[in-house]
């Protein structure tokens, strides 16, 4: 029988946009998706396609990317799919705006994982690069009651054991885990392939599975945001530059040192 490797994946707004793009609306609480700029697959979720199709490449292997939002662009999310992914499962509702928060979108993407059917391995990206929170896999992990490993740099399974090297500050750590088990990974696994034109060609056939709140068996009592955004705004930095000019260099430093020690830093 082949692994069942379960992909969480997010579309996110293009982290690499001109500032002068990025806009929040700071009534409403929320960020501003610029219209003229395509969004992206999140960048560690890339990531996380990456382990799931190496581990295909080693022994068989079935891989669902899973994602939800409240409005997809196809041919972005259809790139899992050209890079080898086996079949797209998208969420798709107006009720997934803004307003839901991490332990809401964990527990959609436990309602479809649960719908799915078994698996033996879900593999996510550390973070999204959006809001940077690391909380949906973590909390996908208790709500299906799994072992959790973050941060990977490598993944291998054998045995019903998965084995994953974690970055960590200082070096790296072996953990191993009995599956079926959830796994982070981090950019530190290494570039993701790029789609091949065999692959494109295939994803452009394939149509991802569809659902809504409703398929899922949730109402909206069920995705009640847990967390408050109390503000959001894009934080002003201002600064004063003063040049401190001497009659020669070490008279530029006396003077730059007297400075500094009427503002008190040094």
């Amino acid at each position: 029988m082949p692994l069942n490797i379960f992909v969480l994946a997010k579309q996110v707004i293009d982290p690499e946009m001109p500032r002068s793009a990025f806009q929040v609306d700071r009534e409403n609480r929320r960020v501003v998706t610029p219209p003229t700029l395509p969004p992206v697959v999140n960048g560690f979720d890339e990531n996380a396609v990456e382990a799931a199709l190496r581990i295909k490449d080693s022994e068989p292997a079935e891989i669902t990317v899973i994602s939800m939002g409240q409005s997809f662009a196809l041919d972005v999310m259809k790139k899992p799919l050209s890079m080898g992914a086996d079949s797209l499962v998208l969420l798709q509702d107006d009720a997934f705006d803004n307003t839901v928060d991490s332990f809401a979108v964990a527990r959609a993407l436990t309602a479809a994982i649960q719908k799915i059917g078994p698996f033996d391995l879900i593999i996510a990206g550390r973070q999204a690069s959006d809001w940077d929170n690391a909380q949906v896999p973590l909390a996908v992990a208790e709500l299906l009651g799994l072992p959790s490993v973050t941060i990977g740099k490598k993944v291998e399974v054998g045995d019903g054991r998965v084995t994953v090297e974690r970055q960590m500050p200082d070096g790296t750590e072996i953990v191993e885990s009995p599956m079926p088990a959830l796994v982070t990974v981090s950019n530190e696994l290494g570039q993701p392939r790029y789609p091949t034109l065999r692959g494109i060609m295939a994803a452009t056939r394939k149509q991802p599975v569809v659902w809504s709140l409703e398929d899922l068996g949730l109402d909206g009592e069920q995705l009640e945001p847990q967390v408050e955004t109390v503000d959001l705004y894009v934080p002003v930095t201002e600064a004063d530059c003063e040049f401190i000019e001497g009659e020669d260099d070490a008279d530029a430093g006396r003077l730059l040192a007297l400075k500094l020690r009427e503002a008190k830093l040094v």
